[in-house]
């Protein structure tokens, strides 16, 4: 059964009113092929400035956008930096009950973009043969600024997983895909490279079943200090085509055995001074716990300073905290610095840990929409009296607003969608009462 035609309508400031509503909405959009219309984009974020209008698309959120829309061959309107609606219509599905359904119909709407009738746009994959033999498919993202590398994956992630697009037979495998996206690996109040490599990937390989994604970094890209453009490859193996993801459950959380400390500064007397500060600080605070030090790095300016800790657990759980500090930085007093990078993280993490849970609340919104796709009853134990982040609660109220499912203390049954499914399940449709009209609403677009 194809999805609705009407779109879902997403009023932009709900809850947590930031990026993550649209990155979540774009993913299930994507790969159920359910349109959606997103209104007042990120309403709750204010201008730098104090003055002026907030929100809207930053150029960061367009990369995932743009990306989609060509995966997808999406029609879309107000997909543009600063525009503060977007309608995003995939046409995975093969079969479209759409008023917008051929390039010319898309004409008759002022601001409607067809992905499908420009031919630069045409795809996100390119072929890579050897000998005449396909052996993988690369994609590349290019962002200007050092938007975050991770936010963008977590709009995109899941449609490489289980896209039809993705799942390409490769004898008894599947078409092996390289991703390589330019942006930001450090970028404040935002996953980090560290944090990806070290958290969500093998929180992902070990209770998902998701086949490990390899990660490389080319170079680092900083918000911090002078802004730069860093680069990374991710190599990704798709679910095999008609499988899903297990009804996975993160319990028992078992004991804290190691903590992991990751540390990027300017020079080799500022990292031993936060490390020295760290041994110190965990001692007390986590005692008789083994403290690794994984990654001690140049951060190559003076004001790029950067800790993450990784609590290990007997049952193979971790989560973590950390912090791009991002107060003013001062040479002369790298000690005290070094005090409050320190002093924030093991709070931070203390607190993490204090409430029993399995995840942290980073780790706990990049569940969701995988909650939301798999394959019977999907539990995270996020610990007592944790209703999770604004950001978890926000992923939550797209999901039930588009799919109709409901979380009860963090768990709920999944669509149980399989890779290189073209349709939404059989049986599954959009609440009539979530649905607006396609066009309805076009004259009110803010772009």
């Amino acid at each position: 059964m194809a999805a609705s035609s009407n779109p879902v309508h997403l009023d932009g400031t709900t809850l947590e009113g930031g990026g993550q509503l649209l990155r979540v909405a774009l993913t299930l959009s994507s790969l159920t092929g359910v349109p959606i219309h997103v209104t007042d984009i990120r309403g709750k974020r204010a201008p730098k400035s104090g003055k002026g209008e907030a929100g809207g698309l930053k150029s960061s959120h367009l990369a995932g956008v743009e990306w989609l829309a060509r995966a997808t061959g999406a029609e879309t309107a107000g997909m543009a930096v600063k525009s503060r609606d977007l309608l995003f219509r995939p046409l995975t599905a093969p079969e479209v009950d759409s008023p917008l359904a051929s390039t010319t119909d898309a004409g008759k709407f002022p601001g409607i973009k067809d992905a499908r009738t420009n031919e630069s746009d045409a795809g996100v994959w390119n072929d890579i043969y050897i000998d005449g033999v396909l052996v993988r498919r690369d994609s590349h993202i290019r962002m200007s600024t050092p938007g975050s590398i991770f936010l963008v994956l977590q709009a995109i992630l899941p449609y490489i997983l289980l896209s039809a697009h993705s799942n390409l037979n490769l004898g008894p495998s599947v078409v092996p895909l390289r991703l390589i996206i330019a942006g930001g690996t450090n970028v404040t109040q935002s996953l980090s490279y560290e944090y990806a490599s070290q958290v969500l990937f093998p929180m992902l390989e070990l209770k998902l079943g998701i086949e490990p994604i390899k990660m490389t970094l080319q170079r680092r890209g900083w918000s911090m200090g002078t802004t730069s453009v860093g680069s990374v490859t991710l190599d990704i193996t798709p679910l095999k085509p008609e499988s899903s993801l297990p009804a996975f459950r993160f319990e028992d959380r078992g004991n804290l055995i190691k903590i992991h400390a990751s540390i990027i500064a300017p020079n080799s007397a500022a990292r031993a001074t936060v490390r020295e500060r760290v041994l110190d600080k965990v001692q007390r605070v986590f005692p008789d716990v083994e403290v690794l030090f994984p990654v001690d790095d140049d951060s190559r300016h003076p004001k790029r300073l950067y800790l993450l800790l990784v609590a290990e657990t007997s049952n193979g759980y971790r989560l973590g905290r950390d912090w791009l500090f991002d107060r003013r930085v001062k040479e002369a007093t790298m000690d005290e610095h070094a005090k409050d990078l320190v002093g924030k993280v093991v709070g931070d993490l203390s607190h993490e840990l204090a409430h029993g849970g399995c995840v942290d609340e980073h780790l706990q919104d990049q569940l969701i929409v995988f909650q939301a796709l798999s394959e019977g009853r999907a539990v995270v134990d996020s610990g007592k009296n944790n209703e999770g982040s604004l950001h978890t609660q926000t992923a939550r109220w797209v999901v039930e607003q588009m799919l109709g499912l409901e979380f009860d203390k963090g768990s709920c049954d999944g669509i149980g969608f399989r890779a290189g499914q073209k349709v939404w399940p059989s049986g599954k449709t959009v609440p009539s009462n979530l649905a607006v009209p396609l066009v309805k609403d076009f004259g009110r677009l803010k772009v």
